[in-house]
């Protein structure tokens, strides 16, 4: 059965989620990652409160940590991956996953990426929200000559938008006019995906510029352009495009079944991913999660 692993990204953290793995062999990947950034990061896997894991630095590293503890879990599991993606932050864990980054570099760059993201979001405050039962040409319908984009294509249905606050207020109406059955606001401070990162995204690049990025052991799919890549050329420049362009996952999961792969599995925490798999192509794939040691698909080779 040919595999496409998927990774979650920011917003899929709950508190306490890593103490399944703690007494399991795979815990010395957080010890690695705590020595490899000088950060206390165990914590954030098994004490720290949701207002804690509501910041985006926190956010995105634990829910980086515990998708690399549940890959750990699972790779013995399973024959090699026919390709990797990962959902917004989830691209840098399917980049260490997949051995183009070693785990070190990866986790740098995922400190580095929150703490880029969070000075533009002070620096140009901004608001998500996902427009249910909207298409892509709806969305971008609605986002047009208001401060406001499209940040995520993710199935069928399901848009997410975002701006500054007036422009996210003008778009969501205008979405509504245009027959937009729900609109949720998203509990976040910043519009991601949106040129309103640009600053994030400059800083970002000049990270990127400096870390070695290796030949994947499988593809990996990038978010902007949902087009597989087997090479390590070219990652720092679509790792700070990622930053202002919308997320592309309806299409990426399109692109993994055009690939062959006939099951997908989420591995991190949540299964936001598993869901809007099965609204894309859930009738054409097996799916299956994995965010815990008990989750272990044990015949999925």
């Amino acid at each position: 059965m040919a595999i496409a692993v998927l990774f979650p990204g920011q917003g899929t953290q709950t508190p306490q989620m890593g103490v399944p793995w703690r007494g399991s062999p795979v815990w010395e990947i957080v010890e690695r990652a705590e020595k490899a950034v000088d950060l206390p990061l165990a914590h954030l896997l098994l004490d720290a409160g949701a207002g804690e894991l509501s910041r985006t630095r926190e956010a995105q590293l634990s829910v980086l940590l515990a998708s690399l503890l549940a890959w750990e879990g699972l790779r013995d599991h399973v024959e090699a991956p026919l390709a990797f993606a990962g959902h917004s932050l989830g691209q840098i864990t399917a980049l260490i996953a997949s051995g183009s980054l070693n785990l070190a570099d990866g986790v740098a760059l995922a400190v580095a990426r929150a703490d880029c993201t969070q000075a533009a979001a002070d620096a140009s405050p901004g608001r998500m929200a996902a427009l249910i039962g909207a298409d892509l040409d709806t969305a971008e319908k609605a986002c047009t000559d208001v401060d406001a984009w499209v940040a995520n294509d993710n199935a069928p249905g399901q848009v997410v938008i975002g701006g500054t606050s007036e422009g996210l207020a003008a778009a969501t109406e205008r979405a509504r006019d245009l027959g937009v059955r729900r609109v949720v606001p998203l509990k976040v401070q910043a519009a991601f995906h949106t040129p309103l990162m640009q600053p994030a995204a400059d800083a970002f690049a000049a990270v990127l510029a400096t870390t070695a990025f290796g030949v994947p052991s499988a593809p990996v799919i990038s978010n902007t352009d949902a087009r597989p890549y087997a090479g390590a050329d070219g990652w720092p420049q679509r790792l700070a495009d990622h930053l202002i362009s919308p997320v592309r996952w309806r299409s990426s999961m399109e692109t993994l079944v055009g690939m062959g792969c006939t099951q997908f599995i989420e591995t991190g925490p949540g299964n936001v991913l598993t869901g809007l798999a099965k609204r894309t192509v859930g009738s054409t794939v097996n799916l299956r999660s994995m965010a815990a040691p008990t989750d272990a698909p044990l015949e999925v080779a």
